[in-house]
């Protein structure tokens, strides 16, 4: 059974995705035909932050420049949906490294807390290191992070759970490819947790990755 969480976190993601939709209508492509521009490009996504990585090293935006970004927005308490994504994500950032590598050491890698109050840079250390050697988790202030999450169109709420320390965060499930520049290309796929697709399978990630990765 899905809790509030899980289906907080669909309904973010669903109105979400409408949402970038609407601001990138036209740019598409026929269905049969190769996508002319990204999908995203043109949207009011990204802009400048300062956080704090896993190391307790201060990162701002300017660290990136010149590298795409794959940025994914969750936390590391998240019992199922943030653990599934970034496994796929980074397996398929790593089938991508391996056909590309040259591409693939173009990628800068980037989970971003959405609960600054546990995810602090200790706790990120051993939780981005299961997932990819380059992977950097960024945690901040508060202020920090509202504000991140407004310039990426993430949105997040707490829901309280039965001790104050257990409680769970509904959050978009957004994972977005950044150009060189700082400016959106893509939403890479993920799983969607009503359905039984494999819609974030690694492959597929890899493949949207070679899309647009120059």
């Amino acid at each position: 059974m899905m809790n509030i969480a899980n289906i907080g976190q669909q309904l973010v993601r669903a109105s979400l995705i409408l949402s970038l939709g609407a601001m990138v209508a036209g740019c598409s492509a026929p269905a049969d035909a190769p996508p002319a521009t990204p999908p995203l490009e043109g949207a009011r996504i990204g802009g400048p932050f300062t956080l704090t990585d896993q190391n307790g090293r201060t990162v701002s935006d300017t660290d990136f420049a010149g590298k795409y970004r794959l940025i994914y927005f969750g936390y590391s308490f998240c019992p199922d949906i943030c653990p599934v994504d970034l496994q796929k994500l980074m397996r398929g950032l790593a089938q991508f490294e391996k056909a590309d590598p040259v591409r693939g050491a173009r990628i800068a890698p980037l989970f971003i807390t959405v609960d600054p109050a546990r995810d602090t840079a200790e706790a990120l250390k051993p939780f981005v290191a299961r997932y990819h050697p380059r992977l950097l988790g960024l945690t901040g202030t508060p202020d920090q992070i509202a504000a991140v999450a407004k310039a990426y169109v993430v949105t997040y709420h707490k829901v309280e759970g039965s001790a104050p320390d257990r409680y769970l965060m509904a959050h978009s499930q957004l994972a977005f490819l950044m150009d060189p520049a700082g400016k959106p290309l893509a939403l890479l796929p993920l799983d969607d947790p009503s359905t039984d697709a494999d819609d974030g399978a690694p492959d597929k990630v890899a493949a949207e990755l070679a899309k647009w990765v120059k």
